[in-house]
């Protein structure tokens, strides 16, 4: 049509020449482009949720504000965003997410080259074109297993376990000529990522240290892609026990700082960089659809992240009453986030030795998680039992620094590996847009219109 031009937002640094010629550009009509002006990250939010169709945007690569969150965003909103970029300041924004980078100093014809490639053009008229672009996510090479529990249960140490466990098996796994494995190897790195709001590895480990850790992680990854080596650098080597380590906050309140697209970001580098990262997590996964509070599922972005990307989910509790309690609706909060069933395994610590009490507190478990978990049986099914760990004595273990006693490992591991053998392959899918069916919108489910009549 002849009246189609594009409509894109824009974001400068005050002082950008570009920014006032593009302007200069519209208002004679010398481009088929509407400009419209944001004089803060906040307002160009605001607009972007204003309902309005938006071609692309165009930022300044000076604004403070643009960082990979931001990025983000936009795409999700359908609104591709260039990138002028700052000659003092080299960024891989395409990595970032930006659809497209500017040269200060950009002609008419490289900036409408730009919008054709990636912009789509409004028309005039009533037309109103689609807000939804196919995306492709490359997915994580590496294993994800959290260890989560109600609190007081020894989670922190069934993840050392873990990953003890886990690397001692890469020890003994044979190589090509027959050599024996080792955990410094790329394809069989172990990483213990502490994501705890209170924070405690640093403590387990004796790391002396407390920087750096997570939140230097998520901030590399708030404007940038960091490289294998700077990764590396952001952890520590555990050697007694062959697994790498990476310190948590450094006060519970710093959650605040962890912005959730860079933290996504980081969780990805690990799995990229390592071949299994076990994740120490809270077992808080209250969201905004929960409780309502944005706030609150911000302060739970690194327990929600890495249960919804996980493979395995090892749920730690105690014998006894109290403990099954705690434990069952542990499992119902995870089944209420969306883990699969199969990919739940219920861990008993310091469990006893009485095969009749074994089974016993099974069959409660089994019995408190149909009666009390708000979701179906389809999410139910798929639970593996629970793993009974023995009572042993492990302070002097962490004291000292050694390794753990093969009776906590060896379970372990075993229970992992049957887990992701059993999913055969068959990977959680990360949060994103879905499809959604043509016809499927406006209409009753097969199930509801049987009910209907």
């Amino acid at each position: 049509m002849a009246g189609d031009r594009y409509v894109i937002l824009g974001l400068a640094h005050p002082r950008a020449v570009w920014f006032r010629t593009v302007a200069q550009w519209a208002n004679a009509s010398s481009i088929p482009v509407e400009l419209v002006k944001c004089l803060s990250a906040e307002e160009l939010r605001a607009r972007l949720v204003s309902g309005r169709a938006f071609s692309a945007a165009i930022v300044d690569a000076r604004v403070a504000a643009l960082d990979r969150d931001l990025l983000d965003e936009m795409s999700r909103a359908g609104c591709p965003t260039l990138v002028v970029e700052d000659r003092r300041r080299r960024t891989d924004w395409l990595t970032l997410g930006a659809a497209a980078v500017l040269p200060d100093g950009f002609d008419r014809d490289e900036l409408l080259r730009a919008l054709a490639a990636h912009g789509t053009a409004i028309a005039s008229g009533d037309d109103v074109p689609g807000t939804i672009h196919d995306m492709t996510s490359d997915e994580p090479r590496g294993t994800v297993i959290a260890v989560c529990g109600p609190g007081g249960t020894g989670a922190s140490t069934v993840a050392i376990a873990l990953c003890q466990g886990l690397a001692e098996a890469v020890w003994r796994a044979p190589g090509e000529h027959g050599q024996t494995g080792s955990p410094t190897e790329t394809g069989g790195r172990v990483i213990l990522a502490d994501l705890k709001r209170n924070a405690e590895q640093s403590m387990l480990h004796d790391a002396g240290d407390i920087v750096p850790g997570v939140q230097e992680l998520v901030e590399a990854h708030r404007n940038g892609q960091p490289r294998c080596d700077a990764i590396m650098a952001l952890t520590f080597l555990v050697e007694e026990r062959g697994y790498h380590l990476l310190l948590g906050l450094r006060r519970s309140s710093a959650w605040a700082a962890l912005r959730p697209r860079g933290f996504e970001a980081g969780i990805a580098s690990l799995c990229d960089n390592f071949a299994t990262v076990v994740a120490d997590v809270d077992a808080d996964v209250e969201g905004e659809r929960d409780g309502g509070s944005l706030e609150v599922e911000e302060r739970n972005v690194m327990s929600r992240t890495a249960l919804s990307r996980a493979d395995v989910v090892l749920v730690v509790g105690a014998p006894g009453m109290k403990g099954i309690h705690s434990l069952a609706r542990v499992v119902g909060d995870l089944l209420g986030l969306g883990v699969p069933g199969s990919c739940v395994v219920p861990v008993l610590n310091r469990s006893p030795r009485s095969r009749r009490s074994r089974a016993e507190l099974t069959a409660a478990l089994a019995a408190l998680i149909r009666s009390g978990a708000p979701v179906t049986s389809a999410e139910q099914a798929g639970i593996a039992s629970p793993i009974f760990l023995p009572e042993r004595r492990i302070e002097e273990c962490l004291r000292d620094g050694v390794r753990l006693p093969g009776q906590l490992t060896t379970p372990l591991t075993g229970a992992v590996r049957a887990v992701l053998e059993r999913r055969d392959g068959r990977t959680r899918q990360v949060a994103g847009p879905e499809p959604v069916a043509p016809g499927s919108i406006g209409h009753w489910g097969a199930e509801a219109e049987e009910a209907l009549g």
